[in-house]
């Protein structure tokens, strides 16, 4: 239907130029627009070298790579280099995607691309324009007719949730920005507000969990109120409530550096994004108190640590989700520091499906199992899926503030059904972020569980486990204390160390860290401390601190060199 609906939008009348024009606010990143400029054209994990190629005759190493050039993202890349050099580059591509595929070919032609590409060429209209013929802007306002009447007939097919949240907020950019346009503008709005009701739970949240996810949801309700604003218009009760109730979480899910806390998917987010976003919403919301979206935030000095503190997702919503509950992420300043292996989509299948398993998140594992074990696949815009499946569900929650500081106790059953073992953290943050101190408990804490764990042990003495650290990239770790302890070094030269109260193995293994605009993933390392349950119960205490000497205010004036080194 969207190839037949496609074809049927080429013969929509043409927009005959803009009624109003909403201001560029797309964030794009200098060196990704050098990049493409010099031909290198990294997209979803995949590195085509191409100088003087254009982005429609590279060849297509993966679905993902041409559907994400199709969402004409990359623009806002070339825009922020602003040159003649990248507008050239921008008004080739451009005018040659109208060519080829503007009669309603190519896979472009679906309704989540063609909101995000409506957002992208309206954004940069000026850029796109300048210096062109009559002729080329009369085929550039005809293929915006065009695409804005394909999306207007076909949104209802865009999935629910961050798909369909583009495609509306497009139809909306479009309506008000382009003559002949306007009629589609009420409907998209009050679709977009049924959907802020529908989707965006009462504390702010998405069904997904993902933080990233919820970021790009955000972004665009903002775009679309300012449009709105701009336009002399009032967006819809539910629209500015969600957005009222989507900021606080925003704030709690973001690390004392700036960035996101990485779960179910999600990445830190395009640097700037969420600071942008959160201030052009005009909400002065603090952090939530409690749960933001299933996670805890403990925060005291410079650091601040999010755990994943509810069950994954559910349903259709899961098929992108990690088996993390209860693990954690600790950033001191703008140094993160234990992390979570993050998303393996953009390096293949294999990757994918390891990022989702809890060993690559830093919480206890039991040997070979996730908490949540994945299930049945299907399809999620063509590509295969897997949903989680006997999801672990949060039995015990705790989350106090006293005088040692910030403390949380957090228990999950994901293995009481396979060997009759629930998994307790305790974390306690003190007031000064300058430590943390753990207590994992992992034990058969009822009868029914104990009956389990002894058919499961039968044959075979105890149940073996790890509790994993994994660690950022720019983290210097080594051995230290006889091997009783792991030294950890941050560029900005704060020094903390990792102990354990005995009970368990502790060594220092690699690890990776999954980083989306990168090629392949980054080596890292990993601190394990392995143990066994052997009769009903076993009990692990750690603590990571800052040595005593590291002070108490550091000028971290070390800039990492952004996409430098991902090409």
């Amino acid at each position: 239907m969207n190839r037949v609906v496609a074809w049927r939008s080429t013969h929509a009348r043409a927009a005959t130029g803009f009624a109003s024009q909403p201001e560029p606010r797309t964030i794009g990143t200098f060196a990704r627009g050098r990049q493409l400029i010099a031909g290198n054209f990294l997209f979803s994990g995949f590195l085509i070298e191409g100088p003087g190629v254009k982005i429609w005759d590279l060849p297509m190493p993966d679905p993902s790579f041409e559907e994400t050039i199709h969402g004409f993202g990359w623009l806002d890349d070339l825009a922020a280099v602003g040159d003649s050099a990248a507008r050239v580059r921008a008004q080739e591509w451009v005018f040659d995607w109208i060519a080829r595929f503007g009669r309603g070919r190519g896979p472009g032609w679906v309704p989540d691309l063609t909101g995000r590409r409506l957002i992208r060429w309206i954004n940069h209209a000026l850029f796109l324009l300048s210096g062109q013929e009559r002729a080329a802007a009369d085929s550039y306002f005809l293929s915006l007719g065009q695409q804005t009447n394909f999306l207007a007939k076909r949104w209802q097919a865009a999935s629910p949730g961050l798909a369909r949240f583009e495609a509306l907020t497009g139809l909306i950019y479009a309506g008000l920005s382009l003559t002949g346009t306007e009629r589609h503008v009420n409907g998209a709005v009050a679709a977009l507000a049924r959907e802020c009701e529908e989707q965006i739970d009462a504390e702010g949240g998405i069904p997904t969990r993902n933080p990233e996810e919820l970021l790009e949801v955000f972004t665009l309700l903002t775009w679309a109120a300012r449009a709105l604003g701009e336009a002399g218009r009032m967006a819809p009760k539910p629209h500015m409530a969600a957005i009222e109730r989507i900021a606080p979480t925003l704030r709690a899910l973001r690390h004392a550096d700036g960035g996101l806390a990485r779960f179910h998917g999600g990445g830190r987010g395009l640097e700037g994004r969420l600071d942008q976003a959160l201030a052009s919403s005009g909400v002065r919301a603090v952090a939530h108190e409690g749960l933001a979206m299933g996670f805890a935030r403990l925060s005291g000095g410079r650091t601040s640590v999010i755990v994943d503190a509810a069950a994954p997702p559910q349903g259709a919503a899961s098929f992108d989700a990690h088996a993390s509950t209860l693990a954690f992420e600790l950033t001191s300043g703008r140094r993160p520091v234990i992390v979570s292996c993050g998303s393996g989509a953009p390096f293949g299948p294999e990757w994918r499906r390891a990022g989702r398993a809890t060993p690559s998140h830093s919480t206890l594992a039991i040997e070979g199992f996730s908490s949540s074990r994945l299930g049945e696949q299907g399809l999620v815009s063509g590509h295969a899926r897997e949903l989680l499946a006997d999801r672990a569900e949060v039995v015990h929650l705790r989350h106090s503030m006293g005088l040692e500081g910030a403390s949380l106790l957090v228990g999950h059953s994901g293995y009481s059904t396979t060997h009759g073992l629930t998994h307790m953290r305790g974390l306690v943050l003190s007031q000064d972020g300058r430590s943390l101190t753990g207590e994992d408990t992992l034990g058969a804490l009822t009868e029914d569980e104990r009956r389990r764990y002894d058919v499961v042990t039968a044959a075979t003495r105890g149940v073996n486990f790890a509790i994993r650290f994994h660690l950022h990239p720019d983290v210097d770790a080594a051995i230290d204390l006889g091997g009783s302890a792991v030294s950890l070094a941050l560029k900005s030269g704060e020094i903390w160390v990792f102990r354990q109260g005995g009970g368990a193995k502790l060594t220092l293994d690699p690890s990776v860290y999954l980083e989306k605009g990168r090629l392949k993933p980054r080596a890292t390392k990993q601190i394990v401390l392995s143990g066994a349950v052997i009769d009903y119960a076993s009990q692990i205490r750690w603590t990571l601190s800052k040595a005593q000497d590291t002070p108490l205010a550091i000028r971290d004036l070390d800039r990492d060199d952004g996409l430098t080194d991902q090409v």
